[in-house]
């Protein structure tokens, strides 16, 4: 097809305001999918994404459309919303001239709408205003109207559609077609193969499948792929397209969205952002391509130590198809071996634990999570630092250094006194603010990482009523005070539980712990002792008392001796429970522990 009738676009969103359904309804009008089909979101395939109801990878359809006689090739790429996967959505916006902005009809626009708004902006993409949902009972189609014109919208280029339903799709579908601009080649590489990654996974048969579109040049099956950043190459095992299912191909041509099944082996050979040509050419890379760094590091420990082995193919198996996802083997005496693992966020790790015990079926332990720490002992020399069990001895330590983010809040005017309270708790200092329009604003920090990514956006969404919204990239490291906080139950310490905090924040951080641990692990036959320690000393304890049995509710009568004989009876056989027995940690303690 000529590039003049190929139309690449995404659409972005708020979390919940609809694309999925809308893309679903885009591809029934289209002929992509059968209207009587019972399927719903076909891009959220992942049962997880179903039930949070998140993007978690993105997905490239082909669509045909048929407008004023002529065929419109429409490449619909839909992407993740959450800031874990920022990185995700830059990529996929970079491969697209328009972006389809939804706005919900009953919610109007909110914090993550305006983030998705800006990164489109920035890429400078033809941006589709859409109110969506109008037909429920409490849409509010006119009043978010007048939000999307305050953002700088003519009344005139805003659709009405409901994704439900199918209203007002079939005329968005034409207003992409006349609206969004079609593929320009690059012209410093013209003729030459070249083409954006932009989404890879790792298949069993195929090795690593590539989703690319095409910058300029024309990819043939019989030709031998390169990527320039990863310097790997291979022979092009398979060629096509998603519509939704997978139709293959001889050749994709400029403009063109589509996927390369590469033979590779490892996902890192193909990475997200990097550039693809074929062997023999040397284009100039594609900008902003960088390697995902995880910033977030907590550790999987299995809950029956003889499930190490099927864990550690669970991991690899998330691996492949993961490039973000790291992991190495780890052991701690106390709980055995496991594995020390790295993600984008909090979410992406809860995300790979669910899927570990979903997909797998293995139960795990989780520790408390970490960023990496740079360390400088006594004699000079500099440590990464990922987890509390290799933080060194204190007296060795010269100096400590922890990363630092810069921090975008989108925020209604009205949350912004609970907010910036939020993160002057958080050791954030304030940079700047600017006002976007009428409601909202744009509150600038920079924040400790370790401080953003335990809960923060969970207190946000909470003291905003799920309004506000965070955008936020690593900047540097700066020299602070850290100290190992150690978790004792029962007189022993419980490796995963310890944490590496602030020191002069160490005594409120060990009484919040405990305090918590004491609700949530349940009572046994003798008396627990919580306690939280720095060096040896104790800061904070807290004691979960024993069932107690009336031993003495029978008796009736008699000396007071038959009483305080069993009751020392009593006392004895809790003492020897105390020696011997085990006591019984729940399995979801390591991650409740995280909710401050």
């Amino acid at each position: 097809m000529k590039a003049s009738n190929i139309r690449n676009y995404c659409i972005i969103a708020h979390i919940d305001h609809g694309k999925s359904t809308l893309a679903d309804r885009m591809m029934e009008i289209t002929g992509a999918i059968r209207r009587e089909s019972n399927a719903k979101q076909l891009l959220d395939s992942m049962d997880l994404e179903r039930e949070r109801g998140i993007t978690i990878k993105l997905k490239a359809i082909r669509m045909n459309y048929v407008y004023k006689d002529e065929e419109f090739q429409l490449n619909l790429i839909d992407t993740p919303g959450h800031v874990d996967f920022g990185y995700e959505v830059s990529r996929s916006l970079a491969a697209c001239e328009g972006a389809i902005l939804v706005v919900d009809a009953s919610q109007g626009v909110q914090a993550q709408t305006i983030v998705n708004l800006e990164k489109a902006k920035a890429e400078g993409l033809k941006i589709i205003p859409v109110v969506n949902k109008i037909d429920l009972p409490s849409a509010q189609a006119e009043a978010c109207a007048l939000e999307l014109i305050d953002l700088g919208f003519k009344e005139s280029d805003i659709y009405y559609t409901s994704g439900k339903t199918g209203v007002g799709v079939e005329d968005l579908i034409k207003g992409v077609i006349d609206n969004v601009p079609a593929p320009v080649e690059d012209k410093s590489d013209l003729s030459i193969p070249k083409a954006l990654v932009f989404d890879s996974f790792f298949d069993d048969y195929r090795g690593v499948i590539v989703f690319v579109r095409v910058l300029s040049g024309v990819f043939k099956s019989t030709d031998f792929v390169k990527f320039i950043a990863a310097k790997s190459e291979s022979r092009i095992v398979d060629m096509g397209f998603l519509s939704p299912t997978e139709k293959k191909t001889d050749f994709l041509s400029f403009g063109e969205v589509g996927f390369i099944a590469t033979g590779l082996k490892h996902i890192e050979d193909a990475r997200v952002g990097d550039t693809a040509t074929i062997m023999g050419e040397n284009p100039s890379p594609i900008s902003g391509y960088k390697v995902p760094i995880p910033v977030v590091f907590l550790s999987f420990y299995p809950d029956d130590s003889s499930e190490y082995l099927n864990l550690r193919e669970a991991m690899q198996r998330l691996a492949l198809n993961d490039a973000a996802f790291s992991f190495e083997p780890e052991s701690i005496g106390s709980i055995g071996k496991g594995f020390r693992c790295g993600f984008l966020g909090l979410l992406h790790a809860d995300i790979i634990r669910e899927r570990v015990e979903r997909e797998f079926g293995i139960s795990v332990i989780t520790t408390s999570p970490s960023v990496r720490y740079l360390v400088t002992t006594t004699l000079g020399e500099e440590m990464e630092i990922k987890s509390a069990a290799e933080f060194p001895e204190i007296t060795t330590i010269e100096k400590t250094k922890e990363p630092w983010a810069s921090l975008s809040i989108y925020t209604p005017i009205e949350y912004m006194s609970e907010i910036m309270n939020l993160c002057k708790e958080r050791r954030a200092i304030y940079i700047s603010t600017s006002q976007l329009d009428g409601k909202r604003m744009k509150v600038s920090y920079e924040i400790p990482l370790i401080e953003l990514i335990i809960d923060f956006y969970d207190k946000l969404k909470s003291i905003s009523s799920g309004y506000a919204s965070i955008d936020y990239s690593l900047i540097d490291y700066r020299e602070s005070v850290v100290s190992k906080l150690d978790i004792l139950i029962g007189g022993d310490i419980v490796a995963p539980l310890s944490t590496l905090v602030q020191r002069q924040y160490a005594e409120t951080e060990g009484k919040r712990i405990v305090s918590k641990l004491k609700t949530i692990i349940p009572r046994q036959q003798f008396a627990i002792s919580i306690q939280a320690a720095v060096g040896g000393k104790i800061l904070a304890r807290e004691d979960v008392s024993a069932f107690r049995k009336d031993v003495t509710g029978y008796l009736y009568g008699g000396d007071v001796t038959r009483k305080m004989k069993l009751l020392e009876k009593q006392k004895r056989g809790k003492k020897r429970l105390k020696r011997f027995g085990n006591i019984d940690i729940p399995q979801d303690v390591f991650w409740k522990v995280m909710e401050r």
